[in-house]
């Protein structure tokens, strides 16, 4: 029997097709996520290392930089740094937790070290947990009834 993985994404209301099209419409985004992996997924990515690494045009990679970005996929910040004596602003971009959350998607679990995976394991718990609260009281359901589902389950 082959294992199955629950993959879980909370995603903004109203923006659904438009990020999952932002990510999966197009080969750069996820490439984009493959390398901000390979970088660790909590690191800067700059948007010059990109460009040279990815293949693809500066306005191909550039548009879509602002376009996850703009989605809340990735947070764009600006640094300054000094080079041959004068300043250059560079630009870099980190993931969000929308953003781990699609990179996730892309990792296998081997790759992951048990601190990831139980971190993970954790904020998945606790959003899903935060949600499935939200959700009964807006049923108006009797939380008892989660408790004992949770309770049999949790064993």
């Amino acid at each position: 029997m082959e294992r199955i993985y629950p993959y879980v994404i909370f995603l903004p209301k109203g923006k659904k097709r438009r990020v999952l099209e932002a990510v999966f419409g197009s080969a750069v985004p996820v490439e984009i996520l493959r390398f901000a992996i390979r970088q660790g997924i909590s690191e800067k990515i700059y948007q010059r290392d990109l460009i040279e690494q990815l293949g693809y045009s500066n306005r191909t990679v550039i548009e879509h930089l602002k376009n996850m970005t703009e989605l809340g996929i990735l947070e764009e910040t600006m640094e300054k740094s000094m080079s041959g004596g004068r300043t250059v602003w560079l630009k870099s971009y980190t993931l969000t937790d929308l953003g781990r959350w699609f990179a996730l998607l892309l990792v296998e679990e081997e790759e992951l070290s048990r601190e990831e995976k139980v971190k993970i394991l954790k904020t998945v718990f606790r959003l899903y947990v935060k949600w499935i609260r939200s959700f009964s009281e807006s049923l108006n359901m009797d939380k008892e009834v989660l408790r004992e589902i949770f309770l049999t389950e949790i064993g």
